[in-house]
């Protein structure tokens, strides 16, 4: 696979900007800036900073690789359970890497056998979260990890996002796949990225129409145009 992209794992090219992870993913901008690049804070001698615990690369402008988006994906079953106290995150995050041996432990399929629990006792242990707290945030995790396919080495090579505001109810139509059409996100089994069919049904392409030109169900059609214009779907 890293033939293609100059002996480069695609999923380690910064390719998804804040704005673009933040339409995938239905998860605010200003959140994912937070948790990937870090954010001043006020204190009584000036400011501090708080270190992000998803680093990017630093570039200009700030762009995730695919890797990323997981890692963010996954974190975002803490943001549905608390309110993010970032330094605790980012030092459960480091326990997790450090247990691993590995980077991107989020992005890895192991984390599903071993990591959600160590992460849970950990970060729990930190925000003297309840048992009852603890059973919450493993439930969350695991509907955010079901959403994620491995490879045979057990790296997260697709990411199927939550397309609708209830999990439970959200099906597996779009995909992110960064070895098809540079990462969008498209329609399963296809190439067709969202965008492209969202720009034309707001160009005045009906929804049958589309379906007909790309010789695609229409259902699959119409959530692809909800996940990139959930208002109007």
């Amino acid at each position: 696979m890293t033939e293609l992209y100059g002996g480069t794992d695609p999923r380690d090219i910064p390719t998804y900007s804040i704005s673009d992870a933040a339409r995938y993913l239905r998860i605010p901008a200003g959140t994912i800036r937070s948790w990937t690049v870090g954010r001043h804070y006020p204190t009584s001698n000036g400011s501090g900073f708080f270190r992000p615990p998803i680093p990017i690369r630093d570039l200009k402008p700030k762009l995730l690789s695919f890797t990323n988006l997981v890692e963010v994906h996954v974190l975002r079953a803490i943001r549905k359970h608390h309110q993010i106290d970032l330094a605790k995150v980012r030092d459960a995050l480091d326990f997790i890497a450090e247990q691993f041996q590995t980077s991107h432990p989020l992005a890895r399929e192991r984390f599903l056998t071993d990591g959600v629990d160590l992460f849970i006792e950990r970060y729990g242990s930190l925000i003297n979260a309840s048992t009852s707290e603890q059973t919450e945030l493993k439930d969350a995790f695991n509907a955010h990890l079901e959403r994620i396919e491995p490879d045979d080495t057990g790296l997260a090579i697709k990411l199927y996002p939550f397309t609708r505001s209830h999990e439970e109810d959200n099906p597996r139509f779009v995909v992110v796949d960064p070895r098809i059409a540079f990462g969008r996100l498209v329609i399963v089994g296809t190439g067709i990225p969202t965008r492209v069919l969202a720009e034309r049904y707001q160009a005045g392409d009906s929804i049958d129409h589309l379906a007909y030109d790309y010789d695609c169900d229409r259902l699959m059609i119409e959530e692809a145009i909800r996940c990139e214009l959930p208002a109007v779907a």
